[in-house]
């Protein structure tokens, strides 16, 4: 009974920020979730996995690592602010199932790379960590072998890629990276922030620039933006997936 009461509680609650959204904006919101709401959903992950977890219209998943406790979140491209993105010169959206949202977004070719995005939630008190899932290169299937189109690869090696974090409260970071290896999603570490109290939201801005216009580049993956508590850096970096 308490499942159920739980997921009722978790569906109502929804309901009602959706009810009193705008027409235009009928799905509900992080920052539109009462902390009761998010308190209770993060309760009903820990005994019914990834229920109920998806927000802002499916750009957004919240989800409890089963081995930490940890709250963890993934942003899609689609969640994002691309430059270009409805231009099918320099950005398509391509349907994959090596996505947790089945979707990326693909460079074909651009002079000015920049992305940005921002989110709003009651993170737990915590150090969390901030990461771009890029790939060089377009993965597919071939007789069953993952095959990489590196032919649109291009650029990277001019400049390195500035990645910047801001948090509501003052805190910022930033790092620069050169991508490389073709072929592999990565995990660049953007930067980290900390929470110290349980009672307010806490507001993230990122971006991601490579506006050197002097040279174009091409045949980057952008798959979702990650926030992971900072103990997954050492995870990460164990099975090589880390950057920067």
């Amino acid at each position: 009974m308490g499942a159920n009461f739980s997921a009722l509680f978790i569906i109502d609650c929804l309901s009602s920020v959706s009810s009193s959204s705008s027409s235009s904006s009928p799905s509900p919101s992080l920052g539109d979730l009462p902390e009761s709401c998010v308190a209770s959903i993060i309760g009903y992950f820990g005994s019914a996995g990834d229920i109920a977890n998806t927000l802002d219209g499916g750009t957004k998943k919240v989800w409890l690592d089963k081995s930490t406790g940890g709250v963890c979140m993934a942003i899609s491209s689609k969640g994002l602010h691309i430059t270009g993105i409805d231009d099918r010169r320099y950005w398509n959206h391509i349907p994959t199932d090596e996505s947790r949202f089945c979707s990326i977004a693909y460079l074909q070719q651009i002079w000015w790379l920049e992305v940005d995005g921002e989110v709003e939630f009651p993170f737990p008190p915590g150090s969390y960590s901030v990461f771009f899932r890029l790939q060089l290169g377009l993965a597919s299937k071939r007789f069953g072998r993952r095959i990489i189109n590196s032919e649109n690869i291009h650029g990277w090696d001019i400049k390195p890629v500035r990645f910047q974090l801001w948090a509501s409260d003052g805190q910022y970071a930033t790092s620069q990276c050169t991508l490389n290896e073709p072929g592999k999603w990565f995990h660049y570490h953007m930067g980290d922030f900390n929470v110290e109290s349980s009672n307010s939201s806490t507001k993230i801005k990122l971006s991601m620039t490579q506006i050197d216009c002097t040279h174009t580049k091409g045949g980057l993956c952008l798959d979702s933006v990650a926030i992971y508590p900072s103990k997954f850096r050492e995870r990460l970096k164990h099975k090589g997936f880390l950057k920067c």
